[in-house]
């Protein structure tokens, strides 16, 4: 039984990549598909999609090196990040992006910035 659904997502994600393969599969649920959608949408993971219940993410690799170099789960249950706009940093000067729930939904630091709200933070990649 996973207590953290969002670690466990990360988790599978890096693990995926330092094995080298092609996608990973886990149980679905709405904040796992938006925070893959996110990231997808940034370049950093391949098609998401759902199939039978599952969760399957295509890992996104160039020139045999993944796309994501790291990726770090933020916020965890005993401990919440929230975040203004104002105080959302850029992460590795603007290369990286940090994913953030909102009440606009899950989306970037960069279109919190725009819309200029804040959230938690779930995770950085890089």
């Amino acid at each position: 039984m996973v207590r953290d659904p969002l670690s466990d997502l990360v988790s599978q994600i890096k693990n995926g990549y330092l094995a080298g393969m092609t996608h990973v599969v886990m149980p679905t649920s709405n904040l796992r598909l938006a925070v893959a959608k996110v990231l997808s949408e940034g370049g950093y993971l391949g098609k998401v999609e759902t199939v039978d219940n599952q969760l399957k993410i295509e890992l996104k690799y160039q020139s045999k090196k993944s796309a994501i170099t790291e990726i770090v789960r933020v916020s965890k249950p005993g401990s919440r990040v929230y975040k203004s706009y104002k105080d959302l940093q850029y992460v590795l000067g603007g290369m990286g992006m940090q994913v953030v729930s909102t009440p606009k939904g899950v989306i970037t630091d960069k279109k919190a910035r725009k819309l200029k709200v804040g959230g938690e933070v779930i995770c950085k990649v890089w």
